[in-house]
């Protein structure tokens, strides 16, 4: 699934594609996968083409909220969490200071995947 999240945010030109494993520090799922997008409109466009690829291509339905503002929408598949943020936003919040080792630096997907 995570790859399958990873090429639908590709292809919908997502930016700044960051994941995090969180397996062993949490229990709120396995995965964390922020990324940007340039403007509401994109941000929500991204959010809505994830979702409906999990629902039909994985039959993974998810919960999403934020949508509608477009500023920081996040998907949530259980397992899977997804955070779609315009850049301003992603700034302020710096979700990924919070849940990466102090010593590691964000990681692009096509590197870790």
């Amino acid at each position: 699934m995570l790859a399958g999240i990873l090429t639908s945010l590709d292809e919908s030109k997502a930016e700044d594609i960051v994941q995090i494993d969180l397996r062993g520090k949490t229990s709120i799922g396995d995965f964390m996968v922020i990324c940007s997008g340039r403007s509401s409109r994109q941000v929500a466009s991204i959010a809505e083409k994830l979702v409906e690829m999990l629902k039909n291509d994985l039959g993974r339905p998810s919960k999403i909220e934020g949508k509608e503002a477009g500023d920081w929408v996040l998907i949530d598949t259980g397992d899977i969490i997804v955070h779609v943020f315009r850049p301003e936003v992603r700034e302020f919040y710096q979700l990924e200071k919070m849940w990466q080792p102090a010593t590691a630096a964000a990681s692009p997907h096509q590197q870790s995947s």
